[in-house]
């Protein structure tokens, strides 16, 4: 068989990645994130293939989130990941440690903390489905994803 024939049948990159996030059995969100962000990663650098970049590539684009996005750490260590999983994983191509990422700032938020009586007066505007919810949010400090996705099985009534 010809090698242009072969190549039409090569999976385009994105492909490359959604068939290896989805053997390392990666949740649908960290898909998404890393598709999200490797995508980003090539706009950035004006549509070039990531085969052709490397470290000084994959660092001016995270600096760019400390110096011109102003996001929040956490965000520029799932972009950090996303690529690293793109070229160990997706091209295998080994990376080194990457010196020299201009990292976000912390903010200094303080966390919102409800006294019981602003609880209990929030609960007393509330009825049926959204009481139990906001319930279990305040009682089982559970976050709204992890209630939403609760079933029966999940609880331990004799508990």
């Amino acid at each position: 068989m010809p090698a242009s024939s072969l190549d039409s049948h090569a999976p385009k990159l994105i492909e490359q990645i959604t068939i290896t996030a989805r053997l390392k059995h990666f949740s649908l969100k960290t898909e998404k994130s890393y598709l999200y962000y490797i995508r980003d990663f090539i706009r950035f650098h004006h549509m070039r293939h990531p085969r052709e970049m490397g470290v000084s590539e994959i660092r001016d684009y995270l600096s760019s989130f400390a110096l011109h996005k102003h996001i929040a750490p956490s965000t520029q260590n799932v972009a950090l990941s996303a690529l690293l999983f793109l070229y160990q994983q997706v091209l295998q191509i080994e990376v080194p440690f990457i010196e020299g990422i201009e990292r976000p700032h912390r903010s200094q938020r303080l966390p919102v903390v409800f006294s019981r009586e602003e609880v209990q007066k929030i609960l007393a505007n509330l009825g049926g489905v959204f009481y139990i919810m906001t319930s279990l949010l305040y009682g089982a400090g559970l976050r709204l994803n992890e209630c939403l996705h609760l079933r029966v099985k999940d609880l331990d009534f004799d508990y």
